[in-house]
């Protein structure tokens, strides 16, 4: 089991940036991927961002790529989301998750079902 806590979220203008925090404990070492969601008021939670423990391979939603980028800190066990021109429409619950038992290797799942251990999240509200 991981133990996933999200920092970071607030209040923003349109235009503006914020920085995502998640920090990971407890058997750290399983931890394949590490990925971001985000889910809005009456939305379905939906893929953001991962990033892969070792190699350091990245993938992103077609609606933040060039905008956001996700890094991480392996001494540290911890990956942020450092997020740039953000919309309103970015608005939402962004959720930290750990994904421990990958269906297949070098590749990098966005689907929530792939992803194990889930953080409380942190809201991040845009004003237009």
């Amino acid at each position: 089991q991981v133990q996933l806590v999200e920092s970071g979220g607030g209040l923003v203008q349109a235009g503006g940036s914020l920085r995502l925090s998640c920090a990971a404990s407890g058997r750290t070492s399983s931890i394949y991927a590490m990925g971001w969601f985000r889910q809005a008021p009456g939305k379905e939670r939906e893929f953001v961002a991962a990033i892969r423990s070792s190699a350091g391979t990245t993938r992103y939603a077609d609606s933040v790529k060039g905008r956001f980028t996700i890094s991480r800190d392996n001494a540290k066990n911890t990956v942020h989301l450092q997020m740039n021109s953000l919309k309103s429409e970015d608005t939402a619950v962004y959720y930290c998750a750990a994904d421990r038992t990958p269906l297949r290797y070098r590749t990098i799942a966005v689907s929530i079902n792939e992803y194990e251990d889930w953080g409380q999240g942190t809201q991040v509200s845009v004003s237009s």
